[in-house]
């Protein structure tokens, strides 16, 4: 997808870090601070103790790639809509990327980058939820952690299937500079998330879906079973058939690859 010239909102400003023990963090302590604006992005040289999904620590070698948070407000959305968003940051990085990898580029359910069978990316989001004590929740904020893997060859043993853009493509790249291209697209879809409506988001989302109409293999709990998967709804539960049409939520099935 095209993305306009001009740069907009998302990723302005852009602050630099030399070394912080988790961009989500530092950006959450901005929040808590009252020290944060929508759009801005913080971007770290070096993270000591990244945060991945469901508790994982995301391990990176420093100067070697794109590791980045942004604070958004997302007032146009409500609680319930959260994939959404998520939904929104995972297609803005896949389109990001596809400029480098075209062929066999695809988002993991929910929103890991998958180069063929192999991560090289990852989404974080992690949100401030308020309530007013009748019961009316408002979405105040999110952090959106991103980790890509560029210039690293070498990863730890407990990561699983990685990969970075150098093994695939050879040569070395500048993080900071991608990491400026990655916002502009974000913020195109960010954009089109908050001036059209999910339907375009998800639409581009289930494009690019890892493995979309092939028969996978998951776990649930003690079962292991093949099931063919269809889609990601707008809730964001994971659509399978195998005979019947399951649908099933973040954390209950395990990919096994």
């Amino acid at each position: 997808m095209q993305l306009p010239a001009e740069t907009q909102s998302l990723g302005i400003p852009f602050i630099e870090l030399q070394s912080v023990d988790s961009t989500n963090n530092y950006a959450l302590a901005q929040i808590h601070a009252n020290l944060a604006q929508s759009g801005t992005c913080y971007f770290a040289h070096e993270q000591t103790a990244g945060k991945g999904q469901r508790g994982k620590s995301w391990a990176t070698e420093k100067d070697a790639n794109v590791i980045l948070s942004i604070t958004l407000s997302p007032v146009f959305l409500q609680v319930f809509q959260q994939f959404q968003l998520s939904a929104c940051m995972a297609a803005g990085t896949h389109n990001f990327l596809s400029k480098y990898l075209d062929k066999g580029l695809a988002v993991k359910w929910p929103n890991d980058l998958y180069w063929e069978d192999k991560k090289i990316g990852g989404i974080l989001i992690e949100n401030i939820v308020r309530g007013d004590g009748a019961g009316n929740d408002r979405w105040e904020w999110a952090v959106i952690g991103i980790g890509i893997n560029i210039n690293q060859t070498i990863f730890s043993a407990e990561v699983k299937n990685p990969i970075s853009l150098k093994q695939v493509l050879g040569g070395d790249f500048d993080p900071l500079k991608l990491a400026k291209e990655l916002c502009r697209s974000l913020d195109f879809f960010y954009g089109l998330l908050m001036n059209q409506g999910a339907a375009k988001v998800l639409t581009h989302y289930n494009n690019v879906l890892y493995k979309k109409d092939a028969i996978v293999k998951l776990k649930k709990g003690n079962r292991v079973f093949k099931t063919t998967v269809k889609g990601v709804s707008e809730n964001g539960q994971l659509i399978t058939r195998h005979v019947i049409e399951e649908r099933f939520d973040f954390g209950e099935v395990e990919w096994i690859l």
